[in-house]
């Protein structure tokens, strides 16, 4: 670095006192000249003090001065060449030397700079903090009230499109990752796919299943299928329209038909062969480029920051591969090993299904569901094909009898098919004997989720009820057109804890209709198998009395059953509408006090039956949605079965 020196004329040295530098400098050192010879002062290192003394008088320098780099304390250097310091006047002296005219700033002033420049410093300083402090403030109001101006989808949909589908963006990945190709894995895929998303779907065995079990389609789900542009999913794989149910105990039966006056008359449930149900919807959903089916196991989630970015899966061949998507949807089925990071499953198994096909028969009512209040609980039958009936027979709890050692055709034989209607007992009997005897646990499991940035659950893996009622289906389909219209206006799903919050309002809306199905389910089953305590056998006999007079008291319960009017209120007010209906049979012609005490306790079996139920649904989820702050995350989108009935007929 260039020494810069301050010389002083030496007619100044008498007022003058020089100390020696405070600061040590490897390169040089401060020093003092003779007497003869001007002071040279290094001017890092030197801390010069005026006496009391005048100094000499202000003269005016000559116009050819030439100032050295001369600096103050604070560090300032100027270097004018040709004019003068208008600012701050000098005292120079024409000294003769090499460097030319010296210049010497009087200590004072040279203090009052220091101090302008430090208080300026300052000043700056806190004008910047200042202006930065409101600038944060400024923003951090004007994105609170923008967040309540504005919802997550329409931060995310800045571009729309003219026919309202959502777009990947230009250069993304996968969109959405569907574990599990079933009834809900294949239907999702399928409409995410429509709407376009890139969706990769990975499923344990893409052959065609073969389970005893989602066979029915109720009405209800039937109208879902239809708004997802699936209804042609039950074609050409000899599906059985299913247009009630009739019910049997004791010798009486009784029909009950499907609300169906204000629909078209394609509108009806189906029931079918679960396996060509599926394969056909994986077909639909196979087609659509943006869709990829692939066969694997998913053996993990992946998982970064409480966020799930992807799964870690198996190939068919063996291969570890890992795929990554800003969304992941589980719909891995009832058996689900992935469930407990997303919920938390309390799963019930009550009871289970003993499954068999009778070929070559007809049933009692054609195209007509079959139940049969049997001892010690229901049996179902109803079409699968033109020529196949499934006869599903309920046995309570988790131990069955062993089918290799016979002791299940036995069972079947002897108390089941005494049981059985005369039209199909010769058929039932010919089933058992041929042997193909199937076994299916019936789970319940209330939907019970932990909100995770970047994954569902969706399908049996999220929320089971007892099959007794074939509304499995009808909820998931339900939920799929549910997160379908939340997923629709939004175009970026890559803000995994704001879709997380967003996607709360989904388990909000879903609760209404899944709640309904469920709780019946559970509930009729209960109802409907025999117990040893007279109260519940008198709330048995009511049901089937409440159903069996027809019109009002047999149409509500069935909408409710078949999806058409899944309504929460109208559940209950019939369900304790059999309860006093059944207490009023006990108390006429005339009450006895036996009566009377049955009919206090039918009325306690009642609420013991349903209200553990709904509380394990959730009260306020199902009965006032609009509560729940999550309710108003959700877009406004309409959904209109009737609007999209007409447009069919």
């Amino acid at each position: 670095m260039r020494q810069s020196a301050i010389s002083y004329p030496p007619q100044w040295h008498n007022n003058l006192k020089f100390h020696s530098c405070c600061y040590k400098s490897t390169d040089s050192h401060a020093h003092l000249h003779s007497q003869s010879q001007p002071y040279v002062l290094h001017h890092r290192c030197v801390v010069i003090s005026l006496y009391k003394a005048s100094l000499p008088p202000k003269f005016s320098p000559p116009t050819s001065i030439l100032l050295r780099r001369t600096r103050t304390r604070a560090g300032i250097a100027n270097r004018v060449e040709g004019e003068t310091e208008d600012l701050i006047q000098p005292i120079c002296s024409s000294s003769f030397s090499s460097s030319g005219s010296h210049c010497f700033i009087p200590l004072k002033t040279m203090m009052a700079i220091d101090q302008h420049v430090l208080w300026a410093f300052f000043a700056s300083l806190f004008g910047f903090v200042l202006l930065y402090s409101l600038r944060r403030w400024n923003c951090s109001n004007a994105n609170k009230k923008q967040l309540k101006k504005k919802s997550f989808p329409e931060e995310c949909a800045k571009q729309s499109f003219s026919d309202g589908e959502s777009r990947p963006l230009e250069g993304s990945g996968t969109d959405v990752i569907i574990v599990g190709a079933g009834v809900a894995g294949a239907a999702l895929a399928y409409t995410l796919g429509k709407d376009g998303r890139r969706v990769h779907v990975i499923e344990r065995d893409l052959t065609e299943p073969d389970r005893i079990v989602g066979e029915l389609l109720q009405p209800g789900g039937y109208l879902k299928l239809i708004e997802l542009g699936l209804e042609d999913c039950v074609e050409e794989i000899d599906a059985q329209r299913v247009v009630g149910y009739a019910l049997f105990k004791d010798g009486k039966n009784a029909r009950l038909s499907y609300p169906l006056e204000k629909f078209h008359s394609d509108v009806a449930g189906r029931s079918f062969h679960n396996g060509r149900f599926i394969q056909r919807m994986r077909e639909k959903a196979a087609t659509l480029p943006n869709v990829q089916l692939e066969q694997g196991t998913v053996t993990s989630l992946l998982e970064g920051n409480g966020t799930i970015k992807g799964v870690q899966y198996k190939t068919k061949d063996g291969q570890e591969l890992k795929a990554y998507a800003p969304l992941t949807i589980v719909c891995d089925g009832c058996f689900s090993n992935l469930r407990r990071s997303l919920c938390n499953p309390k799963v019930d198994v009550p009871s289970c299904f003993v499954g068999l096909v009778l070929e070559n028969c007809e049933l009692p009512f054609a195209n007509h569901g079959h139940v049969i209040l049997a001892d010690p609980s229901p049996i179902l039958f109803y079409p699968i094909s033109s020529t196949e009936v499934r006869c599903l027979v309920d046995v309570p709890g988790q131990k069955l009898p062993s089918v290799a050692k016979g002791e299940m055709a036995n069972y079947l034989k002897t108390v089941v098919a005494p049981q059985i209607p005369a039209e199909l007992k010769e058929a039932f009997i010919s089933a058992v004997d041929k042997g193909n005897i199937r076994t299916m646990p019936n789970r319940s499991m209330p939907a019970d989720p932990l909100p995770t940035p970047g994954a569902l659950l969706m399908g049996d893996a999220f929320n089971m009820r007892h099959p007794l009622t074939g509304g499995g289906m009808t909820v998931a389909l339900s939920d799929i057109v549910v997160l379908r219209d939340l997923l629709k206006p939004l175009r970026d799903l890559n803000d995994a804890p704001s879709l997380s919050k967003y996607l709360e309002s989904f388990y909000t809306l879903r609760k209404p209709v899944a709640s309904t199905i469920n709780t019946l389910a559970g509930a009729l089953y209960k109802v409907f198998s025999s117990s040893p305590d007279q109260a519940r056998k008198e709330m048995r006999q009511a049901c089937f009395d409440y159903l069996s007079l027809g019109g009002i008291f047999s149409t509500g319960p069935v909408a409710l059953l078949s999806g058409l009017n899944p309504r929460p209120l109208n559940l209950v007010l019939h369900f304790f509408a059999v309860a006093i209906y059944g207490v009023g049979r006990l108390l006429l012609p005339f009450p006895s006090p036996k009566g009377m005490w049955i009919g206090a306790r039918l009325i306690s079996s009642a609420s013991s039956i349903i209200f553990p139920i709904i509380k394990a649904e959730g009260v306020r989820q199902m009965f006032f949605p609009a509560t729940v702050s999550a309710y108003y995350r959700a877009p406004p989108i309409k959904q209109d079965i009737q609007k999209d009935m007409a447009e069919i007929k």
